[in-house]
């Protein structure tokens, strides 16, 4: 979950949602993805792929709000989301799942691992309405900074949560435990 969330201000959710037909389609996807449980492998995530997989924690309420609204956005299609709080899912050997409940982590199409602002990055450049923000984070200075602002809410997340559950944000997987 980013500090620098727009969806919070009113910016962008609205035009990311698309069409209803559009974010049914992407919706379904997400569900799917979901349901499979398994996250893409080394040899699976090579160079020649062109979408990116997305780690999130799905037993955290706000975090599953913003993979939500992620998933509702053209581009979407171009991004695997993978729920790492199920406890069968399957991730590469080098992402452990403890790894990726605590920091939220993109595996980029060549098979490299981001994460923290940098996975907030790469995630807002595969998506056209978000790429403004893609190129102001890639401004020189400014990944370092939104890096110290994602450190700082990662000790917050738990009681955010706490509270986005409290104004009906729902945990897509409610088995799991929030970070």
């Amino acid at each position: 979950m980013s500090l620098l969330n727009p969806r919070f201000f009113g910016i962008c959710a609205k035009s990311c949602n698309g069409t209803d037909e559009a974010r049914k389609t992407r919706s379904n996807k997400m569900d799917k993805t979901d349901k499979a449980e398994v996250a893409l492998t080394s040899d699976d995530a090579a160079p020649h792929h062109s979408f990116a997989t997305v780690y999130y924690d799905g037993s955290c309420p706000l975090c599953s709000v913003e993979i939500e609204h992620y998933a509702s956005c053209e581009g979407a299609e171009r991004l695997r989301f993978v729920d790492v709080s199920k406890p069968n899912v399957r991730i590469d050997e080098d992402l452990t799942r403890q790894e990726a409940m605590d920091r939220f982590t993109v595996r980029r199409p060549d098979g490299e691992l981001v994460s923290g602002a940098r996975a907030f990055t790469e995630l807002w450049g595969t998506l056209p309405k978000w790429r403004w923000l893609a190129r102001v984070a890639s401004l020189p200075g400014i990944t370092p900074l939104l890096e110290l602002a994602y450190r700082c809410f990662l000790p917050l997340r738990p009681m955010l949560s706490r509270i986005a559950s409290w104004v009906g944000a729902k945990s897509a997987n409610e088995t799991g435990s929030s970070t």
